[in-house]
């Protein structure tokens, strides 16, 4: 099944399941395995090594009807294999399902258990680019409206590149954010793989003001028939100019006259915890309307019970220590 047919069939998939994403992987030395299940499905898993053993990883995957429970049980079983083949501990799976109780149920009856780690922006805003633009407008929050034409009256300008000399930019200004506001960046390696395996459906927006200053970057990647916001970085310019706001409002329209169906704002906290690391960009992230959008939680199926015990300790660890 090519990427077109998956596309038509799946029309949920995004940029996490394409073949560019498996090139990206490829030159970072990552294996990437690649299972249409006879016509049944289409996953791309990835082998990601740790300290503690190999994984594989399918990010919001896989694509299959979930409502035919015989065909997944089949998918799971065929998933299961591999893992054991490749010598993995644990399969990590996110597939794109909205959470219910009958989709967990359905997840731990097929021998999945919730991750103590996230995987591919479980909890987003999904912005529909299908609408119109005065309708995309006019569903924002008002003082994001307000910030939004400030911006215009303020003659910040919004650029876009792919060049490799923009994506060393953004990781130098990026890896600077990521000291001011406590995260962990991608690595300029990452960064570059991207560039090179996406080519133009990798962009840098750039949002600057009328004399040139840099204000706010943003990493627009595209896959299927949705672009997802996938890094962000900015100066402490931001702070006070609406440069962030003039950047998506100028990607959104970009993206909706490149017939994108659909814009991904990529990771806003969960609903009441106020304390997760995304908590302060859901405030400007739920402003721009859209959709709240609640995926079900990454699972792993275990393949080395004692191994997995040891990464699940680390893990959950981790988890509470960048409050996610």
């Amino acid at each position: 099944m090519n990427w077109t047919e998956v596309i038509k069939k799946y029309p949920e998939a995004n940029f996490l399941q394409s073949p560019s994403y498996a090139k990206m992987n490829e030159l970072l030395k990552n294996k990437v395995i690649i299972e249409d299940f006879d016509k049944k499905g289409y996953t791309l898993m990835v082998i990601r090594k740790a300290k503690r053993g190999k994984y594989l990883e399918i990010p919001c995957g896989p694509l299959a009807n979930w409502n035919n429970k015989e065909d997944i049980k089949k998918i799971v079983n065929t998933i299961r294999q591999i893992a054991t083949q490749e010598k993995c501990v644990f399969v990590r799976i996110r597939p794109q399902l909205i959470a219910s109780q009958a989709n967990l149920t359905l997840l731990s009856n097929l021998g999945l258990k919730p991750s103590p780690m996230h995987l591919a922006a479980e909890h987003t805003v999904m912005i529909d680019l299908k609408k119109p633009e005065e309708s995309l407008l006019s569903e924002m929050r008002r003082q994001t409206r307000y910030e939004v034409r400030r911006a215009d009256k303020l003659g910040i300008k919004v650029t876009t590149s792919s060049s490799e000399e923009i994506f060393k930019e953004f990781h130098k200004v990026q890896t600077e954010t990521a000291k001011r506001q406590n995260f962990v960046p991608p690595n300029l390696k990452t960064l570059l793989a991207e560039r090179e395996a996406f080519k133009d459906d990798a962009t840098i927006y750039v949002a600057k003001t009328a004399e040139g200053e840099s204000i706010a970057y943003g990493l627009i990647i595209k896959g299927g028939k949705e672009a997802d916001y996938y890094e962000a970085a900015s100066t402490p310019l931001n702070r006070k100019l609406p440069g962030a706001y003039a950047l998506l409002w100028q990607a959104m329209k970009d993206l909706k006259g490149q017939g994108y169906e659909r814009f991904n704002l990529w990771g806003i906290a969960p609903a009441g915890q106020p304390n997760h690391r995304y908590a302060g960009v859901t405030t400007f992230k739920t402003g721009f309307g859209g959709e709240i959008i609640e995926y079900v939680p990454a699972h792993d199926l275990v393949i080395s019970k004692i191994c997995y015990l040891k990464d699940l300790i680390i893990e959950t660890t981790r988890k509470k220590r960048r409050h996610l």
